[in-house]
C-alpha cells in the first residue's frame, strides 16, 4: 500500500465533484491510500500570482505546512493548477528571505520540504503497470481516444519535472494499457483558453474549438484529460463553440480516472459519467465487452 497526502482543491468540491470521486475509488482499486490533508484550504487557483507572489505562496505554503504536520512529506493532487500552486510555492520557499515573508502571513510556518505530485505522476510511477492490466475486468477494446493533458500539466518542465513537456506520454501509456486504442493527437499540450471563459469568452470558443477539430480529425471517439478547467472548456462549454463557429461536434470529454475506474469494473455512482454536459454513451457503447473482445 502507497500511502501519500492528498489535496483534493476547490474544483473536486464542486464543478468536478466526479474527478475526486473517481480519483479517490480507483487510488483504493489499486491500492493507493490517500490521507486526506485536515481543513486544506484553497491554494490561490489562477488569480492569486496576478495579485501578490508573496499571498499567493502562503496560500499553498499553509497547505504544504499542513501536510508537514501530517509528518508526511508528499502530497497529491488531480488539478493541474493547484499542483503548479502547490509546487511554486515549494520552490519559492526555499529563499529564506521569501520564506520568511511568507510565513509571516500563516499560523503554522512551512518549511517547504514537501513534494507535490499530480495523481498522474502517482499512478505512473508507484503503481505497476501490470498490477493495473490485471485488475482490469472492462478492458477499453474498441474506443479511439485523444489523450489531453493541456498546458501547465508538464510545463514548466524545470519545475514540474514529470513525463515530457511537449510529448508527455503517462495518459496515453495508461489508456493503451486498459486496452483504449489512443490514436496521435498532436495538439495534447496546447491550451483551451483556460480560464479566459469568464473575461475572453470568445478565445476559448477559438482555442477549445481547435481542440475539438482535431480530435474529430484523427477519429477520436472520445477526449480524455486529467485538468477540471480543461474537462469544463470542451464539455460543458462544447454547445457554445458548436454555436459560436457553426459546428456539430459531439465528443465526450472524460477525466482519465472515470475511465480507469471503468475498465476496474468500479461502481458507476463514483464515476459520474451522468455528470458529463456531452452524452458519453455513444462512445462508450463502442467499447466491447469481454466476450465480444475476444
Amino acid at each position: 500500500m502507497f500511502k501519500i497526502a492528498y489535496y483534493p482543491g476547490c474544483s473536486g468540491q464542486g464543478t468536478s465533484l466526479e474527478y475526486d470521486s473517481s480519483t479517490r475509488a480507483v487510488c483504493k482499486a489499486l491500492d493507493v491510500e490517500l490521507v486526506d490533508i485536515p481543513d486544506w484550504s484553497c491554494c490561490g487557483s489562477s488569480p492569486a500570482h496576478t495579485v501578490n507572489h508573496v499571498l499567493s505562496a502562503a496560500l499553498s505554503a499553509r497547505n504544504l505546512a499542513q501536510v508537514e504536520v501530517m509528518g508526511m512529506d508528499k502530497v497529491t493532487t488531480p488539478c493541474p493548477s493547484c499542483l503548479t500552486n502547490l509546487r511554486t510555492a515549494a520552490h519559492k520557499m526555499e529563499d529564506p528571505g521569501f520564506r520568511s515573508k511568507a510565513n509571516a502571513l500563516l499560523d503554522v510556518p512551512c518549511n517547504g520540504h514537501v513534494d507535490a505530485q499530480s495523481v498522474l505522476q502517482v499512478l505512473a510511477e508507484n503503481v505497476d503497470p501490470e498490477l493495473i492490466k490485471s485488475k482490469v475486468v472492462k478492458p477499453l477494446t474498441g474506443i479511439k481516444i485523444a489523450c489531453y493533458y493541456g498546458c501547465i500539466m508538464n510545463r514548466p518542465p524545470e519545475l514540474m519535472r514529470f513525463d515530457h513537456h511537449e510529448n508527455p506520454m503517462a495518459m496515453d501509456n495508461l489508456m493503451t494499457a486498459l486496452g483504449a486504442e489512443v490514436v496521435p493527437f498532436p495538439l495534447k499540450v496546447e491550451c483551451c483558453g483556460a480560464s479566459y471563459g469568464i473575461p475572453r469568452n470568445d478565445i476559448v470558443m477559438r482555442l477549445s474549438g481547435k481542440l475539438l477539430d482535431a480530435g474529430r480529425d484523427v477519429g477520436a471517439d472520445a477526449f480524455v484529460t486529467a485538468c477540471p478547467l480543461c474537462q469544463m472548456n470542451l464539455d460543458l462549454r462544447q454547445g457554445q463553440i458548436n454555436r459560436a463557429l457553426h459546428e456539430k461536434f459531439r465528443i465526450p470529454v472524460f477525466y482519465y480516472t472515470q475511465l480507469l475506474g471503468y475498465a476496474l469494473g468500479l461502481d458507476r455512482a463514483v464515476l459520474g459519467f451522468e455528470k458529463l454536459c456531452v452524452d458519453p454513451r455513444l462512445a462508450l457503447g463502442k467499447i466491447k465487452q469481454p466476450a465480444q473482445a475476444r
